[in-house]
């Protein structure tokens, strides 16, 4: 990982690599059996997998996002949305500086994308090629063969996740308090439009789903799966023509 490499291995590895991988989550409250990491933790160790796999260059984590909407439970941590969108972007182009213009953004935290989304918009007219790639999309399919019902946060599929990848961090007691003060699903509908601004407003525990059904050996399957969905995004990349990556022409 970059982190880890002196300047001099850093340019061999910036001169090699073709893909640039940017794991990014937050620090947010995950019901009370999850820790606060859980989104950082994931996108990190699914970063670093597939650069292990690929070769593609992995930056630091970086865990701070945008979280507000959890501001209620202890030690949420979150930044502006433009700051966020600007520390993205320069993250990007400091890659683009040393030559790496392929970049994806491993993106941990839902509440994340359509900042980086739009910083990805942004970089594409400066000629540089960035993506958002999300875990819990690359394996919806997984998700619904094995949980045809679950909870987008704190539930089911993200329990099985972190209990494969930092099981001593899940407070396996606090399970069924989870649960207990957890709706089916995310967010409050209403007339067909959603109402709540906060998690507060339709979960009491800040879970959603039944973190009970949750093993690590469905964390494990999802995490693999993932994993190859990632590599496979790494590989198409690296393989897109230059002109590909730019803009298309104005119509005549």
């Amino acid at each position: 990982m970059l982190e880890k490499k002196t300047w001099k291995q850093a340019r061999e590895e910036l001169r090699r690599a073709k893909v640039a991988l940017i794991p990014v989550g937050s620090i947010e409250q995950h019901g009370p059996h999850l820790p606060l990491g859980t989104d950082f933790l994931t996108a990190k160790a699914l970063a670093e997998a597939a650069a292990e796999a690929t070769g593609a260059l992995c930056t630091p984590a970086i865990p701070v996002g945008l979280s507000e909407h959890h501001r209620q439970f202890w030690g949420t941590l979150w930044v502006a949305p433009e700051h966020f969108r600007g520390y993205m972007r320069g993250i990007a182009e400091s890659l683009a500086h040393h030559g790496l213009r392929r970049v994806i953004y491993v993106n941990g935290h839902g509440g994340n994308l359509a900042a980086l989304q739009e910083v990805c918009r942004e970089l594409h007219l400066d000629g540089v090629y960035a993506l958002v790639w999300q875990w819990w999309h690359a394996v919806a399919e997984l998700e619904r063969e094995i949980f045809p019902q679950f909870g987008s946060h704190a539930g089911e599929v993200e329990t099985s996740m972190m209990l494969y990848l930092e099981g001593e961090s899940v407070d396996r007691s606090a399970l069924a308090e989870a649960a207990a003060g957890g709706p089916p699903r995310w967010g409050r509908q209403l007339f067909g439009t959603e109402v709540s601004f906060d998690t507060v407003d339709f979960s009491e525990s800040g879970a959603t789903g039944d973190p009970q059904r949750g093993t690590a050996e469905i964390g494990k399957r999802l995490f693999r799966a993932a994993v190859e969905q990632l590599v496979g995004l790494v590989r198409w990349l690296e393989s897109l023509p230059e002109e590909a990556l730019r803009p298309g022409e104005h119509k005549p």
